[in-house]
């Protein structure tokens, strides 16, 4: 969270101007702030939450049938789909990148088939030259859930600029968040209009329709804590890159465990999650039981895999990579609030380093 005075003296503006939502100047200066720092050139609009922002981009795309998706990700990445009437399909991971799989994609898709929706999972970029050529060669539309991906850079260019429109979660579990809150960048115009009045209930005027719209704005009390934090993303970035090497440097020296994947080439990661996988699930819940033991709280993020959580509506589908991915890794503490010391502490909870059994 940012200083407490920093985000009052912006709540003393909301309190002066009386302005609460409905496209207040904090959320319309956090939208330039946010297109800013993301680097991208595409139209971007903010929303209450990640899962609106691709609820809304569905709509906006004119999407339905059946949608191939990724089965380790968050829920919403299967359930904002079946909420819009899509059917998700799950194509099986990379097991080196995390990521969906190109092959598998093209293996899913049916006559039905009207998008991909990948995951960017931990920031880590999709293979988005093979899944580009894919969607290009079957006229499908590409979406990427790029909630973990703020800041992230690939192949010298941001990596919102890639696909046919992104969606990202500032949820105060994100590096930069607002307590609540998303956005989601498009490609066409004319599918970023849609997006535009479709946040705000279809508005056109005080008594006129673009057409059915929804409650998806973001108020100005979020879009303060968004700038309060923007202000001090790189102070944020660059501690978590600290806290992120010092768990590099000690994890070689436990038995069974290492980070969880293969970065892709050419990319600025934004260090947002410190995943480890271990070699059994038998060693992951050892280690969160001493992790917990220590005061230390950790996530098995994801867990199960979304092929295995029987949502209805979701085709069936067997992702063995994933089932076995989602088994073996877990997130470790990472925020600003760590310090180096805990780092070792932590580590030193996971499992006993090598010497201790020599």
């Amino acid at each position: 969270m940012p200083p407490l005075d920093d985000y009052v003296r912006l709540l003393e503006g909301i309190w002066e101007r009386r302005h609460l939502t409905n496209g207040g100047p904090l959320m319309v200066e956090f939208e330039g702030l946010l297109k800013k720092a993301s680097g991208s050139d595409r139209p971007l609009h903010c929303v209450a939450n990640g899962g609106l922002a691709l609820q809304l981009t569905i709509k906006a795309m004119g999407l339905g049938g059946e949608v191939v998706t990724t089965p380790y990700s968050y829920v919403a990445t299967t359930s904002c789909p079946l909420w819009e009437g899509l059917t998700p399909v799950f194509a099986d991971i990379d097991a080196s990148t995390l990521n969906i799989d190109p092959a598998a994609v093209e293996a899913a898709i049916t006559p039905q088939t009207e998008a991909v929706l990948a995951t960017h999972v931990f920031g880590n970029p999709c293979d988005v030259a093979a899944l580009e050529a894919i969607c290009e060669r079957h006229g499908l539309a590409l979406i990427y859930d790029a909630a973990h991906a703020f800041g992230v850079r690939h192949a010298g260019r941001s990596i919102l600029d890639y696909g046919d429109a992104s969606i990202v979660s500032l949820h105060a579990t994100k590096v930069i968040h607002s307590v609540e809150g998303g956005f989601v960048t498009t490609r066409d115009p004319a599918a970023a209009g849609r997006i535009e009045w479709m946040r705000r209930f279809g508005h056109n005027g005080q008594e006129a329709y673009h057409g059915v719209g929804i409650n998806a704005k973001m108020s100005e009390l979020h879009a303060a804590m968004g700038i309060c934090l923007l202000r001090q993303a790189d102070a944020v970035f660059e501690s978590r890159k600290a806290l992120i090497a010092r768990y590099l440097k000690g994890l070689p020296e436990i038995d069974g465990a290492r980070f969880a994947f293969d970065l892709a080439a050419d990319t600025e990661w934004n260090h947002c999650y410190f995943p480890v996988r271990f070699e059994t699930e038998e060693q992951l819940l050892a280690a969160m039981t001493r992790l917990d033991a220590a005061g230390f709280g950790t996530r098995r993020y994801f867990h199960p895999s979304l092929d295995q959580c029987g949502l209805e509506g979701s085709a069936e589908a067997s992702c063995p990579v994933a089932r076995d991915v989602a088994a073996r890794i877990l997130c470790l503490p990472l925020s600003t609030r760590l310090e180096l010391e805990h780092v070792d502490r932590i580590l030193d909870a996971v499992h006993p380093p090598r010497s201790a059994h020599a």
